[in-house]
């Protein structure tokens, strides 16, 4: 009986594994390129949901809305007051002016919520990535920020002019009041944002953030008071006028409300003659400075 033999040895080597290219479906994108500005203004739509909380938990919600609450009581009481009472209450070009903690809370509480968890997170080079420019980024923040004071100051002195169109009250309706306290609105939301937005980005903590927001403002607002009540205590109202120009509320209402449309001041006396023109030129001046830091802020940043 004869034994099979074992076959020889391959004398050839065992082939190496070849490499697999899987399709996971990845297709070429074949519609149209938006332009840099598309990208710009879709970033400052998604930064003023998020400053009012919208796409947000319902806890990020509730400041904003409740602050908007809270600034509406005013307008809501002079609207009650022109019904019953047939006399108009709180006067438009003095509506900011009077209710300036609130705006101020608002933008201590929003404010870094526009720039801190960008630069926490350092998602800033993704941003920059694309046709997104340093410039486009710190004008979408800042379009968002002063939208979002425009509408928080501008709301209730609409809603008190529809007010006192509604009761008709005795005598010709105070539209040219109305218009200007409307550019004023816009003003403050201008310079609070920019002085806002420029003070947040220096920290990537949104609680820092807020910490240094509230206290320019009452630093400002404090040593302003401090210093009018000073001087007029010693009968120097000259002074006393000047040092209402160190709060940026009353910066821009002597600057548009006084300066531009002649209105009665907030304050008891703006400086007369160059008064006006300084006013004018602090406020665009600490916009410029503002917006100037920014950019350096995140140069560095988008340098790291």
């Amino acid at each position: 009986m004869s034994e099979s033999l074992p076959a020889p040895p391959s004398s050839a080597p065992a082939s190496a594994p070849a490499g697999v290219i899987h399709d996971i479906g990845y297709r070429h994108y074949d519609g149209p390129r938006l332009s840099r500005g598309h990208a710009t203004l879709a970033l400052t739509v998604h930064s003023l949901r998020g400053v009012f909380g919208l796409g947000r938990t319902v806890r990020a919600k509730i400041i904003p809305f409740a602050l908007f609450g809270i600034m509406m009581l005013p307008a809501v009481v002079s609207i009650a007051m022109m019904a019953m009472l047939k006399e108009r209450g709180m006067a438009y070009s003095q509506y900011t002016v009077i209710m300036q903690a609130i705006p101020a809370i608002f933008l201590a509480s929003q404010s870094p919520y526009t720039v801190a968890p960008d630069l926490r997170f350092r998602v800033l080079p993704l941003y920059l990535s694309r046709p997104v420019t340093i410039r486009d980024y710190v004008s979408a923040k800042l379009a968002a920020m002063t939208a979002a004071l425009f509408l928080l100051l501008a709301v209730p002195l609409t809603v008190l002019f529809v007010g006192e169109l509604v009761v008709d009250m005795p005598g010709p309706a105070q539209t040219s009041e109305y218009l200007a306290s409307l550019a004023g609105a816009a003003g403050h939301a201008v310079l609070l944002a920019a002085l806002g937005v420029a003070i947040a980005s220096f920290t990537p903590r949104r609680g820092l953030g807020v910490a240094a927001v509230i206290a320019f403002y009452l630093l400002s607002s404090g040593v302003s008071g401090a210093l009018v009540g000073m001087m007029e205590s010693v009968g120097d109202d000259a002074a006393a006028a000047w040092a209402w120009l160190i709060s940026p509320f009353f910066v821009v209402d002597a600057a548009i409300h006084v300066g531009v449309f002649g209105l009665d001041p907030a304050a008891d006396s703006y400086p007369g003659g160059f008064g006006v023109a300084a006013a004018i030129l602090i406020m665009l001046g600490l916009i410029a400075l503002s917006v100037t830091a920014l950019i350096l802020r995140y140069r560095k940043a988008a340098s790291r």
